[in-house]
């Protein structure tokens, strides 16, 4: 199962805080295998889990993984990297390695998200 670094779950609780949804939201990966480089994953803050959608909980974050994703990030350790305007996920094997894959949040679909641009 996916674990979460203590600076991950402070990263994804702060974002759900901050959401629509604070009680049933979560950060939701999704799988996108149309790429023709492998498997793309996508991020989003979400109000509630996709009917198949694996959930992990730790330390207050909760994250939810669709099949595909949960399929693939199984061993997978995700942290996070925060700048003073934006966060920057990390999916590492374990924590003394180098990155697996590296993600930065589209910043217009985060900032709307949380309410600092257009609606």
């Amino acid at each position: 199962m996916l674990t979460l670094t203590p600076a991950a779950a402070e990263v994804v609780r702060t974002l759900v805080e901050q959401s629509e949804a604070p009680d049933s939201g979560g950060l939701r990966i999704a799988a996108n295998d149309g790429e023709s480089e492998g498997v793309a994953l996508e991020l989003s803050l979400v109000v509630e889990p996709e009917a198949l959608d694996e959930t992990v909980e730790q330390e207050g974050a909760t994250v939810y993984l669709d099949p595909g994703a949960a399929e693939l990030l199984d061993d997978k350790l995700l942290d996070a990297q925060v700048a003073d305007d934006h966060v920057t996920f990390v999916l590492r094997e374990d924590m003394g390695e180098e990155p697996f894959e590296t993600f930065v949040p589209d910043e217009d679909a985060w900032a709307r998200r949380n309410g600092h641009g257009p609606h």
